[in-house]
């Protein structure tokens, strides 16, 4: 797959569906006790870390960026869609918001204490993750707690429509949990634990790891 083309597409996609996208995961947080539960976790690794800026890396419309403000952390986010970027600036206004890639992470090395990544990675084809964990690993300080959420499976497939019913055209790529901790663990990260979620029709994982 072209990087360029991929990436152009979530983005354009993204944007096209920011507002609705918005609307649906307004308060979806509020029936994840789960969910809560590891970033509250990811809260207590960070302070433990000697706290410090938190990067949520494609945030979208930033609900989790402010959760993790509300539990104390200096939480900031980044996204790759512009769109998501003005819509959690609308609606979080005082966090820092900012437009970015996570192929190409325009964040000093160390800078950040600990960095979440909850459901971007399933858009950056197999070929791709390792450099994007890469990056994680030069911007996050040695000890520092990484947290990825993803779908698991085995496949991907063309998603074409969205929130709202809006065109899309996006890769969604589910994943064995094995194969994202052997990456990470390959990229410079130790692996503390796994979250399993689901059995359901989109089973789900929560790694926690941590900087080495």
């Amino acid at each position: 797959m072209d990087a360029n083309a991929w990436v152009a597409d979530t983005r354009t996609s993204y944007d096209t569906v920011a507002a609705s996208y918005a609307d649906v995961v307004r308060d979806a947080l509020a029936e994840q006790p789960y969910l809560r539960a590891a970033l509250g976790l990811f809260a207590e690794q960070v302070r433990a870390a000697g706290g410090g800026p938190v990067a949520d890396v494609g945030c979208g419309p930033g609900a989790i960026t402010a959760h993790l403000h509300g539990l104390g952390i200096d939480a900031f986010g980044i996204d790759l869609s512009p769109g998501m970027v003005e819509v959690a600036r609308r609606d979080h206004p005082g966090l820092r918001f900012e437009v970015g890639s996570m192929t190409d992470l325009a964040l000093p090395d160390a800078l950040v204490t600990g960095l979440l990544a909850w459901w971007s990675l399933i858009h950056v084809p197999d070929d791709e993750v390792p450099a994007v964990l890469a990056h994680f690993h030069r911007v996050v300080r040695p000890g520092g707690p990484v947290q990825l959420g993803f779908h698991v499976g085995d496949e991907a497939e063309l998603k074409t429509q969205g929130y709202g019913g809006h065109p899309m055209r996006i890769h969604v790529h589910r994943r064995p949990a094995e194969r994202v901790a052997a990456w990470l663990r390959d990229a410079g990260f130790d692996i503390e634990a796994q979250l399993s979620l689901g059995p359901n029709e989109k089973p789900a994982a929560v790694l926690f790891g941590r900087r080495t």
